[in-house]
């Protein structure tokens, strides 16, 4: 018989070897994969990977939700425009908007404060701690026993692990088959140095997101910075640039069709690994259903911000990414569909318990029993599906959603720091008070209020044993929508939460002066949280659960693909990863067969002067009198814009860098063809694309269109006029 249960070495990369590009690769598991890594053209020691204190992990780094890279030894960071889009929509007004007008500081003087929980993140270590967090844990637990138990164990890892500057995590692995510690310098001063105009940064906008070609300019420069002394520390105006021990060199050459390239980056969220039963329930209900409640937001904001300008620059952010959501999910929808996912999966699944059956024994026997528990436990947590989204659009307003985040606070504060609930924890308070003091830069009353109002009307078509009687006594008898708005109208002008000197006095307050308070949010607030509370422990329960039935799951999926000499690599969870293929093109359909490299003349025929294709007039010109600056590719004889390789990626791989066989900045990724959306769930190599801003295009932006030459200097660029 087989034994299921994989060495330890697993975690540490010890896998068979890769047949194709496909994988989110753990730096740890490169060696392992040497040969393919070869065969494709890497140049460097595939060992040298794993070293994340070396060149050119150590200038890798994650701004959590999106990847950048260093680029000089004076803390520059290049990341995607995208990345920096709250940045600096933190610092727009209507009358100097810098998403749109773009951004430059030709000096440290002039550079702008990120908003106060913006963060750069350095990871130095990674460490299996699998025993640490599971050697408690028992078959007999209930689900909340065993979630209780892991996370004391996570609590203890990182209390241990956490110096000052520094910040802990215990990331899971294959469903919490794996459990690993990860240690990040953690940079706290963040500010903006760089951003093209949005006629550049998202050319072609929502109407070319996902799709190809593009010709999009996605980048922007931001630093970090430290105090006098090298620590971490908050904004201050006499904090000094941070010296990253690595920068990555730039090779301005950039990349042809054919060559060897690799992002490294932080990727948030894959889903390879789910079942058929999972599938099926997104695309029945959860892409459907998300897809209509964006749609409805983005309704009322924009509404709201045709209306009154200021509100159109606070919520310019969350529209962004609304909308790109919104296009991903129906890509994820088509994609699943034409794919027959949900097909495949059954198919695997089918396979995968014949193949358990086939070993024998009464461990495998087991596995095939838990595996049918686990499906259970899928449809059993429909029942609630509707009630967790709707509990959450009503505590998403920033009015209410702040009030019960300190009502929640105060009573955490009361208990010893480990016995809090891991988001109340001492290390994370920086974090709520950093949110409550940026709330008015993202936050308009008006539009608060309707999202409310709109949250509490889809709460109201809950069955009634799924509601809050809190919450239900608080409307009365509010039923229609002028009466909901009444309701929440009232709510709103008896708090004073909207004044940021409020919402930090009620930070420093604890429960019995919270309880006291008549200010009308956090009355109503203190009302929810018991409530709230039972919620939340009852889906902490069926994470325990699942903390069971997942990891059984995953222990036969990796042993079987194992028997077959397949890639097993964990599914992205904003960890640090490794992706690596070619530049090359993709044939979609019959017919279509699509080059890897756009050109600036692609600009000029997309060009309208109308958003979101109003290319500046100086960059056209500059394009129609090939005025190239010496950044053109000689084999192309034009400048490339951007370029497709057939690389793994998702989301929060937006901003990372491309890297050459030989570890260089080549690009920026930032997307993917809309074929590669549905890659979340099945990757197909034939179809799935990563899109890259390429290196020559912004530097050509760079030197040509900003003058953004001190930059290019400082990165050890050699002058556009000596090439």
């Amino acid at each position: 018989m087989r034994r299921l249960v994989l060495a330890a070495a697993l975690s540490a990369g010890l896998i068979s070897s890769a047949h194709a590009v496909e994988g989110m690769w753990q730096p740890a598991q490169l060696p392992s994969i040497a040969a393919t890594l070869k065969q494709h053209g890497l140049k460097l020691d595939p060992n040298t990977l794993t070293d994340l204190t070396a060149y050119p992990m150590g200038a890798i780094v994650s701004l959590g939700g999106c990847t950048a890279s260093f680029v000089s030894p004076q803390g520059l960071v290049v990341t995607n425009h995208h990345c920096a889009y709250g940045a600096l929509q933190y610092n727009s007004t209507p009358q100097k908007n810098l998403i749109v007008d773009g951004f430059l500081a030709k000096t440290h003087a002039e550079e702008l404060p990120g908003d106060p929980n913006m963060r750069v993140f350095v990871t130095e270590e990674i460490r299996d701690v699998t025993k640490d967090i599971t050697g408690k844990l028992t078959d007999t637990m209930s689900g909340a026993e065993r979630h209780k138990a892991i996370e004391q164990a996570t609590k203890a890892q990182v209390k241990a692990c956490e110096i000052e500057g520094y910040r802990c995590d215990v990331y899971t692995f294959h469903g919490g088959y794996s459990y690993q510690l990860i240690r990040q310098l953690e940079i706290k001063d963040v500010r903006v140095v760089y951003a093209p105009p949005e006629s550049i940064g998202k050319f072609g906008g929502d109407v070319d997101n996902w799709m190809w070609p593009r010709h999009t300019g996605d980048f922007s420069y931001l630093r970090a910075y430290v105090s006098k002394d090298g620590k971490s520390a908050p904004y201050a105006k006499d904090n000094v640039p941070y010296q990253p021990k690595h920068v990555l060199k730039l090779n301005p050459q950039g990349l042809e069709e054919g060559d060897y390239v690799m992002v490294t980056g932080y990727p948030g969220r894959t889903n390879r690994y789910r079942l058929a039963d999972e599938v099926q329930s997104a695309i029945d209900w959860t892409y459907p259903t998300q897809i209509k409640v964006y749609e409805d937001t983005l309704d009322i904001i924009n509404t709201a911000g045709k209306a009154d300008p200021k509100a159109a620059v606070k919520y310019a952010s969350m529209v962004a990414s609304l909308n790109n959501y919104l296009k991903n999910f129906g890509g994820q929808l088509e994609g699943l569909r034409r794919a027959d996912a949900v097909a495949v999966k059954r198919t695997q699944e089918a396979q995968l318990e014949t193949w358990l059956k086939q070993q024998g024994g009464a461990d495998n026997q087991a596995l095939v029993a838990d595996i049918g528990k686990l499906r259970q436990a899928i449809e059993e947590e429909k029942t609630t599906r509707e009630r967790t989204l709707d509990i959450g659009l009503v505590t998403r307003s920033a009015m209410l959603g702040n009030a019960l985040r300190l009502v929640r606070l105060s009573k955490e504060r009361a208990k010893p720091d480990m016995e809090r609930d891991a988001s109340y924890q001492q290390r994370n308070e920086v974090r709520i008070e950093g949110a409550l003091t940026q709330m008015e830069r993202r936050y308009d009353p008006t539009v608060d209020q309707q999202l409310l109002v709109y949250g509490l009307k889809r709460y109201l078509a809950l069955p009634k044993a799924q509601r809050l009687p809190a919450l239900d006594a608080w409307l009365g008898d509010a039923a229609n929508d002028a009466q909901i708005a009444q309701k929440v109208a009232a709510l709103y002008a008896g708090s004073q939460f909207g004044n940021v000197d409020e919402r930090l006095k009620w930070f420093k307050a604890d429960s019995k002066a919270i309880e006291a308070s008549n200010d009308s949010l956090l009355k109503l607030a203190v009302a929810l949280q018991p409530q709230l509370q039972k919620v939340e422990d009852e889906q902490d329960a069926r994470a325990g659960a699942m903390s069971k039935l997942r990891p059984r799951y995953m222990q036969a999926m990796i042993a079987w693909k194992d028997a077959q000499h397949l890639p097993v690599y964990p599914d992205a969870n904003s960890s640090l990863r490794v992706t690596f293929g070619n530049v090359q093109g993709v044939a979609p359909r019959d017919g279509v067969n699509y080059a890897p490299f756009t050109t600036a003349q692609g600009i000029v025929e997309k060009a309208t002067g109308k958003e979101p294709f109003n290319a500046p007039q100086a960059e056209l010109a500059a394009i129609k009198a090939k005025a190239f600056d010496g950044y053109a590719s000689k084999k192309l004889g034009t400048l490339p814009v951007d370029f497709l390789a057939d690389l793994d990626i998702t989301g929060g791989n937006s901003g990372s860098p491309a890297l050459d066989a030989e570890g260089r900045l080549v690009g920026l990724a930032f997307d993917g063809n809309w074929e590669s959306v549905s890659g979340d769930w099945l990757f197909n190599p034939a179809l799935n694309r990563s899109i890259q801003v390429d290196v020559r295009y912004m530097l050509w932006v760079m030197h040509h269109l900003d003058h953004a030459d001190n930059l290019l200097r400082e990165m050890g660029v050699p002058a556009a006029s000596s090439k």
